[in-house]
């Protein structure tokens, strides 16, 4: 039965069908098969289940049935094909921001979503106990198989802690293990947005522990433009939480445009020709009353608002970059170089921890899996998988003291040229330097309240995730994700961190006083110049007074026609000048008297004591 306020055809059939059936059967994943998708309620009719195959298996051909459709089922079509793209995209109308938070893998608008991240990652795979290890190496697709396959993935009995890391963010990757793992869609919201400047977290769910923890290293590339960025190639999005990021380039927008428009009205190219002054917000999507039959705008004008908004979201973005490549040159210079990445962390029960992070590389993490190929080593005879998770946590922790000693070398080598001899460049470059130990201050911070967290309200924020009031929790064992040997551990790692704040608080509190100091001693030159310039016009004014009565042309002079000679000017010269000048420089007199009563007081106060 058609719903209320849609369009129906000679026979009561629905033109405008429920969202269930108009998108159509989900995208298959490139690497992995997905659930058979239900059957559509007109198959003949229907191209969306043929053009999604298409898509999935990659294939160029496109559907040529537009030009043989009957006009009901080519509006069917483009309905269809509209509300397709509107669910997979989620900016029409205005309704990426305060879209439903979390990311749902198993769904179809997730992979319309998210299907454009891709990148070639390094997966680890590491089994361990006290007496074995195994530890593999795979691609994408092997990981994918690996995920998908029950009898590959199963852990061995000899196993108790498995390590997956994955180097590098890729969605197919994220999304297999994701299904696997169920990992909650909040943590994987998480994953997907999120900034360089992002503050770490630990969130605590039914079925695992999930950390985000930024990682500082020092970034050894020559060119200054790297500071304080997240790692290059990054395909991490930074859009807020409630929105998505779009799954289409510009390129592709433009081709999905100009496939609807020819299986369905066949109009020009003109038509995708968009301006801010055709917006149309607020629209419903679909026609709700036949009065929009005739008064609603062509359906392509909804394309045209996408590629419009698309294009003044490009146009945005594209500033921004410019203005923080404009930040970047002009703060080129004597800096630290620092590369700002998250890692992400999942702890289970069962002893597995998967770990993310965006390098697609496990150079990272290589000491971790030194230690674990070691028989020796406490993590390797503990196998506890809290103890990893704090490992990883130290390792963090040890790359941002790296950060720390070098700031240490820089601002030790401002302080001597500053005390030698203070320049405007090194004043430059200490301001740069205190603006960089403030953004660093503001992502450290968080990674400290992580550690306490953790080694504080583990127990209490795990027994929250259960309702001892609900039937059959009553005698639930309240046990939280962390061990006691792994709180025994944070404690260093809370230390270190400790001491990584308080040496930023110190370092920018030395960065303030140099560049006070600077201004204080260019203040004080200035003084003294002054000073020596207004001593010298003390001693000279008399004298310039006199020498100017006696240098006038006057008629009748006694002290020249009476035979004088310049004695008569140094004998009013000099009463006049030891007169003028006790007035000027008493306080300097003063002052110089004092010094040197101190001075006297001082040497007899230690002779005294030598002699004693």
């Amino acid at each position: 039965m058609p719903r209320e306020n849609s369009f129906s055809d000679s026979d009561g059939r629905s033109l405008t069908p429920d969202l269930e059936e108009a998108s159509g059967p989900p995208p298959a994943s490139p690497t992995y098969a997905t659930s058979p998708a239900s059957p559509s309620r007109h198959p003949p009719t229907s191209p969306t289940k043929h053009t999604a195959t298409t898509r999935a298996t990659g294939a160029t051909s496109r559907p040529t049935a537009g030009a043989t459709m009957e006009p009901i089922h080519r509006f069917r079509y483009t309905v269809r094909k509209v509300i397709a793209m509107h669910r997979g995209t989620n900016v029409l109308s205005g309704r990426g921001v305060g879209a439903e938070p979390g990311v749902d893998p198993r769904r179809a608008s997730a992979d319309a979503q998210f299907g454009s991240i891709k990148q070639d990652c390094v997966i680890e795979v590491a089994d361990y106990s006290a007496v074995r290890t195994s530890f593999g190496r795979m691609t994408n697709r092997e990981f994918v198989n690996f995920m998908n396959d029950p009898a590959a993935s199963e852990r061995e009995s000899w196993v108790k802690v498995r390590w997956i890391n994955i180097g590098g963010m890729s969605w197919d990757v994220i999304k297999a293990v994701s299904i696997k793992y169920d990992l909650h869609p909040l943590a994987l919201e998480d994953v997907f947005h999120t900034r360089s400047q992002t503050r770490s977290k630990a969130d605590y769910y039914m079925k695992h522990l999930f950390l985000r923890i930024l990682c500082h290293e020092l970034d050894e590339a020559d060119e200054p433009f790297a500071t304080t960025s997240p790692a290059q190639g990054s395909t991490l999005t930074d859009l807020p939480r409630s929105d998505s990021p779009t799954p289409f380039t510009d390129n592709d927008a433009e081709m999905e445009m100009r496939e609807f428009g020819n299986g369905s009205f066949g109009d020009d190219e003109k038509t995708l020709q968009g301006t801010k002054s055709t917006r149309r917000k607020g629209r419903p999507l679909l026609p709700t009353s036949r009065s929009d039959v005739s008064t609603r705008p062509n359906p392509r004008s909804r394309l045209t608002e996408l590629a419009t908004m698309r294009e003044d979201a490009a146009d945005a973005s594209k500033k921004r970059r410019i203005d923080e490549a404009a930040i970047k040159v002009l703060k080129s210079g004597d800096r630290v170089n620092v590369k700002v990445s998250p890692m992400f962390i999942f702890l289970f029960r069962d002893g597995t921890v998967i770990s993310m992070h965006s390098t697609p590389n496990l150079e990272l993490t290589q000491p971790i899996t030194r230690r674990l190929r070691q028989r020796d080593t406490g993590l390797r005879t503990s196998a506890d998988p809290s103890l990893l998770v704090q490992s990883l946590l130290d390792l963090i922790v040890d790359k941002a003291l790296e950060v720390i000693d070098s700031y240490h070398v820089k601002i030790k080598k401002f302080e001597r040229e500053i005390l030698l001899k203070p320049k405007i460049n090194t004043v430059r470059n200490l301001h740069i330097l205190s603006g960089d130990l403030i953004l660093h201050k503001r992502t450290l911070e968080p990674i400290r309240t992580v550690i306490y967290g953790l080694r504080r309200y583990d127990v209490d924020r795990a027994a929250a995730l259960i309702d001892t009031t609900a039937e059959g929790n009553e005698n639930v064992k309240l046990a939280g994700f962390m061990s006691h040997k792994s709180k025994i551990y944070l404690a260093d790692v809370f230390d270190h961190m400790e001491y990584i704040l308080t040496s930023l608080e110190m370092f920018a509190g030395i960065g303030e006083n140099l560049i006070n100091y600077t201004f204080n001693m260019a203040s004080y030159e200035m003084n003294e110049v002054m000073r020596r310039l207004t001593l010298a016009t003390i001693i000279f004014l008399p004298l310039t007074l006199l020498t100017g009565y006696f240098g006038m042309n006057f008629g009748r002079m006694w002290s020249v026609q009476n035979n004088h000679s310049d004695v008569v000017f140094w004998i009013i010269a000099l009463p006049v000048m030891a007169l003028v000048l006790p007035i000027f420089v008493a306080g300097d007199i003063v002052r110089m008297i004092h010094y040197f009563q101190k001075r006297f007081l001082t040497k007899q106060a230690v002779k005294s004591i030598k002699t004693a």
